[in-house]
């Protein structure tokens, strides 16, 4: 949660200097913007590569737990595609391109402003952005806080989906507390796959 909290102080921060014309012009170049991507996906790639329960987790996999995933998957798109429905400003691929953060909100959120961009405009794509940060923190906050309340009435594994792309690192304390330690590996397992699938998901989507 505190994490969340650092990222929205940053982005509030970010936008207070932009509004105000505080910045250098050079900050705000789409392709110093789109360099930061570039960085952020390699480190991304990086993160999973290098992680030393990766090469176990492979090993040990069983086709059966990758019901996990692919229940938070088509779960959210899912719903996602129900409040695109339900909206009028927003249609149902941006919705689903939002609920393809999967509470990764650095990335969706960044990848989402970019390739919107030239479909919408540089405004409703900043917003559309916004949109998903907000969407993808709160996300990750509810299951911080909610865990024990999904865990009671939706069972174990609910905790798991409800967090998203951060079931092996964030969330994974709450929910090793919440649902047991025998679950650990599932929760490592589940965050690295829902991690994979945000860049692929949200270009998908924001191509419509």
């Amino acid at each position: 949660m505190k994490g969340s909290l650092v990222t929205v102080g940053f982005f509030a921060l970010g936008a207070a200097l932009g509004w105000g014309g505080w910045l250098p012009a050079f900050l705000a170049d789409d392709r110093l913007a789109m360099w930061v991507l570039y960085a952020l996906m390699f480190q991304v790639g990086l993160s999973i590569g290098s992680d030393r329960q990766l090469t176990g987790i492979l090993r040990t996999l069983r086709p059966k737990l990758l019901l996990v995933p692919l229940a938070t998957v088509v779960g959210t798109l899912l719903f996602s595609a129900l409040v695109g429905l339900a909206l009028s400003r927003w249609g149902v691929a941006e919705c689903l391109a939002v609920g393809s953060g999967f509470a990764y909100y650095s990335l969706s959120s960044l990848l989402i402003t970019q390739l919107k961009e030239p479909s919408i405009g540089a405004q409703l794509a900043a917003e559309l952005g916004t949109i998903a940060l907000m969407a993808n923190i709160f996300r990750e906050i509810f299951t911080l806080l909610g865990a024990p309340l999904f865990r009671r009435f939706f069972g174990r594994f609910a905790p798991i989906c409800a967090g998203g792309a951060t079931t092996a690192d964030t969330t994974l304390p709450i929910i090793t507390a919440t649902c047991g330690k025998d679950l650990i590996f599932i929760s490592i397992l589940h965050g690295i796959l829902v991690d994979l699938s945000v860049p692929f998901l949200v270009s998908f989507f924001c191509s419509f």
